[in-house]
C-alpha cells in the first residue's frame, strides 16, 4: 500500500472541487486462469483501482441570501466534503478519468461521481 506521509511531494498540489487524485494500482498481468494479458488490454478495462492521494474540498454550497442586502457580508464559500479520504483504495470508472503525469509518476483525476466503491483502512 502507498504510504501517505507529511513530506509527500504532492503537498503543493491542490485538487479543485469534487475531484479526486488517484495513484492507479499496478494491475496484475495475469488472469485468474493464468493467462498473461498485454498492457493495452489492461488499460482498456472499464473499472480500475487505485489509492486516493489528494481530495478536493467538495461540492460548493450556495450562501443563503439575506433580506437586508445593504449589510456588508463576507462571501465565504462553504463546501460539502467528499466521501473519499487520502489513503482509501478507490474502484473507479476509467472512462471518466483524466491521466496526469507529475514528477515522473502516473496519476488519474476523477470526479467523485465516477468512484464506485472505497475501501478504507481505519488505522492509517
Amino acid at each position: 500500500m502507498l504510504g501517505i506521509t507529511a513530506d509527500n511531494q504532492l503537498k503543493r498540489l491542490i485538487v479543485v472541487g469534487d475531484r479526486v487524485l488517484i495513484k492507479p494500482k499496478d494491475p496484475t498481468d495475469r488472469t485468474v486462469s493464468g493467462l498473461y494479458l498485454p498492457p493495452t488490454v489492461q488499460e482498456k478495462e472499464q473499472v480500475q483501482a487505485g489509492y486516493v492521494i489528494k481530495v478536493g474540498p467538495g461540492y460548493p454550497i450556495p450562501v443563503p441570501t439575506e433580506d437586508e442586502p445593504w449589510k456588508d457580508t463576507e462571501e465565504k464559500v462553504k463546501y460539502m466534503p467528499l466521501q473519499a479520504q487520502e489513503g482509501d483504495l478507490a474502484i473507479y470508472l476509467q472512462r471518466n478519468a483524466i491521466d496526469v503525469q507529475y514528477e515522473g509518476e502516473q496519476y488519474v483525476i476523477v470526479p467523485q461521481s465516477s468512484i464506485l466503491m472505497l475501501e478504507r483502512v481505519e488505522d492509517l
